[in-house]
C-alpha cells in the first residue's frame, strides 16, 4: 500500500446545469415563415376561388403579402448566416403568431379548421429558446386564442351560415390551449435534454482529445530525450577537453565549465523523461498499480491522505486514455468530498479486473444516486457542491473500453466508486493486446 500526499488543492468538476439554448440561424426561421407564407395564400385563394366563399380577401392577402415582404427585407438587410439572439428569435416567433391571429380573426375564427396552426410557433419556439422566452411566445399564443375566439368575422357558409354550439366553440379554444401548453413543456423539455447530452458527448470527446495530445507529447518527449543524449554527450565531452587544455586563468575556461556543467544537467532532465515513456505513452502496457499510480499523483489537498493498495503483481494491461481520464476524475472528485482518507484499491481475478475509489466523505444522497452518471448533476452534499461533468465523462470513456462504472455508497461512511472490466476486454495475456 503507498500513501501519497501533495498540499496542492484540486479545482472542482462542475457544470451548469442545462445549458442555454444555441442561437438559431435567422435563415432558419426565414424558410419556416416562407412555408407559412405560401400555405397561407393557398388557402386563401381556394377558399375564395375554388369554395367561392365571400372572404375579406384584400385583408387577408395583405396580412400574407406582410409577411413576405418582411421576408424580403430580412433577406436583403441581413446574410444568411446570421444567428438571432434568444430575445430578437422570440420577437420574430411573436410576429408570426400574431400574423396568423389576425388571419383567423378575418376567415372564421375558432371556427376556422387552420386554427390548429397556433400551434406551429409555440412548437418553434419551445425547440429554440430558453424557458423565458419560450413561454412569451405562448403566452401571446394563447391570448390570441381567446380574442379570436370572442371578436371574429364568421366563415360566410352557403347556402347557410354555419351556427355551431357554444359549449363547443369554448371547448375547441380550450383544447388548443391545453395543446399550447402541452407542447410548450413537453418539446421544451426534450429539447433541453437533448442540448445538454449533446454537450457533455463534446464535452467527454475534448477530455479524451486532451488525454491522448498529452498520451503522444509524452512519447515525443521521450523520443526527443533518446534522440538528443548523442549530441548532448558530444557537447560535454568537447567542453570537458576545452578546461583541460585551458589556463585556469584564461576567462573562456570558465564559459567552457559553465557549458559542461549545463549539459550535464539537460543531460539529466532527458534521463528522467526516458526513464518513464510508459507512462505518459498511449498504448503502453502497465500494471495496474502503476496506473493507479499515475492517475492518484496530482490529485491531492490538506489534510486528505491518498493511499493506494494496488499489489505490484498485477496482469498488464494497455494505458489507453480513456482509462487514466477517468481514474483521474474519481480521484479527483474523492479527494474534493473525502474528510482525511481516500483509498484506491485494485485487484484482478480471472473473471474481472476492478478498481475501486473509496472516501469517507458525506457520501452520496439517495435521490443522487439514482441519477449519478448523467451530465451536470446538480449536488453531491448539502453544502451544494456539485459533480458536474466528471462522473459522467468518466462513465462515458469507461464504456468505450468495455468497463463500466458501479457507484455506492459505503457501509462505514462516504462513496465507493466501481471501475469494472471484464479481464478478456482489458488484459493482456502472452504478449497479445485484447481491446
Amino acid at each position: 500500500m503507498t500513501a501519497l500526499a501533495d498540499p496542492q488543492p484540486r479545482r472542482r468538476l462542475t457544470g451548469p446545469d442545462v445549458r442555454p439554448p444555441g442561437q438559431v440561424r435567422l435563415q432558419t426561421l426565414v424558410a419556416i415563415r416562407w412555408i407559412a407564407v405560401a400555405g397561407q395564400l393557398g388557402a386563401l385563394l381556394f377558399l375564395a376561388f375554388g369554395l367561392e366563399l365571400e372572404l375579406p380577401l384584400g385583408y387577408a392577402v395583405s396580412a400574407v403579402a406582410a409577411s413576405a415582404l418582411l421576408n424580403i427585407i430580412v433577406y436583403m438587410r441581413y446574410p444568411a448566416s446570421t444567428r438571432l439572439s434568444d430575445s430578437e428569435a422570440a420577437l420574430f416567433l411573436t410576429y408570426d403568431t400574431l400574423q396568423l391571429a389576425v388571419l383567423v380573426y378575418l376567415t372564421g375564427g375558432t371556427t376556422n379548421p387552420f386554427i390548429v396552426l397556433f400551434l406551429a410557433p409555440v412548437a418553434v419556439a419551445a425547440t429554440v429558446l430558453t424557458l423565458r422566452s419560450m413561454l412569451v411566445v405562448s403566452v401571446v399564443a394563447v391570448l390570441c386564442l381567446t380574442v379570436v375566439a370572442v371578436f371574429h368575422r364568421p366563415l360566410p357558409w352557403s347556402p347557410e351560415p354555419l351556427t355551431l354550439p357554444g359549449m363547443y366553440l369554448i371547448g375547441q379554444w380550450a383544447s388548443i390551449s391545453v395543446a399550447v401548453a402541452f407542447l410548450t413543456v413537453y418539446l421544451w423539455r426534450i429539447s433541453a435534454e437533448s442540448r445538454r447530452m449533446q454537450d457533455a458527448l463534446v464535452a467527454s470527446q475534448m477530455a479524451l482529445a486532451r488525454e491522448q495530445r498529452v498520451s503522444a507529447l509524452g512519447g515525443l518527449a521521450a523520443a526527443a530525450a533518446h534522440e538528443l543524449g548523442t549530441p548532448l554527450g558530444t557537447i560535454a565531452m568537447a567542453a570537458k577537453e576545452m578546461t583541460l587544455e585551458l589556463d585556469p586563468d584564461d576567462p573562456v575556461r570558465d564559459d567552457a565549465e559553465l557549458i559542461l556543467r549545463e549539459s550535464r544537467r539537460c543531460r539529466e532532465i532527458l534521463g528522467q523523461i526516458a526513464k518513464r515513456p510508459e507512462r505518459v505513452t498511449e498504448g503502453h502496457r502497465l500494471g495496474l498499480a502503476d496506473i493507479v499510480r499515475e492517475a492518484a499523483a496530482p490529485h491531492h489537498r490538506d489534510g486528505v491522505t491518498v493511499t493506494i493498495d494496488a499489489p505490484e503483481a498485477q496482469p498488464q494491461i494497455p494505458r489507453r486514455p480513456e482509462i487514466v481520464h477517468s481514474l483521474t476524475n474519481l480521484i479527483e472528485n474523492a479527494v474534493d468530498f473525502a474528510r482525511s482518507q481516500v483509498l484506491v484499491r485494485a485487484s484482478a481475478d480471472d473473471k474481472e479486473v476492478r478498481i475501486q475509489v473509496l472516501d469517507d466523505g458525506p457520501g452520496l444522497s439517495h435521490d443522487l444516486l439514482s441519477s449519478l452518471g448523467e451530465p451536470y448533476v446538480s449536488s453531491r452534499s448539502e453544502q451544494g457542491e456539485g459533480l458536474g461533468l466528471g462522473v459522467f465523462i468518466a462513465k462515458t470513456l469507461l464504456e468505450r473500453t468495455g468497463g463500466e462504472l458501479l457507484i455506492s455508497n459505503r457501509k462505514t461512511g462516504g462513496a465507493q466508486f466501481e471501475m469494472v472490466w471484464p479481464r478478456d476486454a482489458l488484459v493482456v495475456e502472452n504478449g497479445d493486446r485484447k481491446e
